[in-house]
């Protein structure tokens, strides 16, 4: 159930249903968005549980700490998480939920672009385990999506871009209206991208078939996001998803005979919004061994999902290394001339 700004009276019947209810923050959203939060929803009878801010983060260990701030404030099978935060939040939060006496409800109430467009809405719950992406996790719906809209007043334009990153996604595998994505963003085009990925994770919930296509960009993009956890270099999901779209295309291109002008129009789109995004240092063979415990991949074949043309995407396409480690040089070489982003 997706609610907005004009829903909070459902919401708060909801949260009104629970013996109990928790809410889960990070560092960063507990003082940029609980204050906003409670003056939307007023709802205040709750118990606070904060946890660190960052992919890094994203562990058992936290895990742990809120299933034990949950047995510490006496939460029952009736009690109620709301899930206030990132992507990150909705992750960790969703799972430690999904397990907790065996499931107990959540809300997720997120609070960047990313999070409304991708991570809070259908219902993937995890965290990262030895270094790789969403290694331990569930499916488990959220009792409901609050998306306000006002929360995007308090993020930094980086967090901003890499929301457009997950949106551009959807420009290839659902429509090409979402490649027109843009800074400012319009609240009706954030909508239209939760209402995109809503209407695919419908037709197929736990993601065995057509769900797997929003996946696109991510087979690199989250070997290049883990490889980077934890360093200086680190990247926020969405600027990895925006990486691994280019060498996705490439791949389309040689697999699934995708014209080349929309590896060209994503260059472009990629230089005039993640200009800033580089990326040094990076060990391919580190890379590969990454892309090897994917979770689309069949025995020793990594898999991609690739494209056609845009909206017509292609689920566990078979791709050989050479051409992998062709197509991320491809990106490389494009990232290190100087004249694609001389303005």
């Amino acid at each position: 159930m997706i609610l907005f700004g004009q829903d909070i009276e459902k919401f708060k019947r909801l949260v009104d249903s629970h013996s109990k209810t928790f809410v889960l923050c990070d560092g960063n959203s507990v003082n940029y968005c609980l204050p906003l939060f409670f003056e939307k929803t007023r709802i205040n009878d709750f118990v606070l549980i904060e946890i660190p801010f960052g992919e890094r983060n994203k562990n058992i260990d936290t895990v742990q700490e809120i299933w034990k701030q949950l047995i510490e404030n006496h939460a029952d099978r009736n009690s109620l998480l709301i899930n206030l935060g990132g992507g990150c939040v909705s992750d960790v939060g969703g799972f430690a939920a999904s397990c907790f006496k065996r499931g107990i409800d959540f809300i997720n109430v997120p609070t960047t672009v990313l999070a409304m467009v991708d991570a809070s809405v259908g219902g993937k719950t995890g965290v990262d385990f030895q270094g790789i992406k969403n290694q331990i996790g569930t499916f488990a719906q959220p009792l409901a999506v609050l998306v306000l809209t006002e929360f995007a007043q308090t993020l930094p334009k980086r967090e901003f871009l890499s929301g457009l990153g997950e949106i551009l996604k959807y420009g290839f595998v659902c429509d090409e209206y979402f490649l027109d994505a843009k800074l400012p963003l319009n609240p009706d085009f954030v909508k239209k991208a939760i209402e995109a990925k809503d209407a695919i994770v419908k037709q197929d919930p736990t993601e065995h078939g057509i769900r797997k296509c929003l996946n696109f960009g991510h087979t690199v993009g989250h070997a290049i996001e883990s490889f980077f956890v934890g360093t200086d270099a680190e990247l926020l999901h969405g600027e990895a998803v925006a990486l691994g779209m280019l060498p996705a295309l490439c791949l389309s291109e040689i697999y699934c005979g995708l014209d080349k002008k929309w590896t060209a129009i994503y260059k472009n789109i990629f230089t005039n919004l993640f200009d800033s995004v580089k990326i040094t240092d990076l060990d391919l063979k580190s890379l590969l061994e990454l892309m090897r415990h994917d979770k689309k991949n069949l025995g020793d074949e990594i898999r991609f999902v690739l494209i056609s043309e845009p909206g017509k995407p292609i689920v566990d396409v078979a791709v050989k290394e050479k051409d992998i480690v062709a197509s991320v040089n491809y990106l490389l070489d494009y990232l290190n001339d100087e004249n694609n982003f001389s303005k």
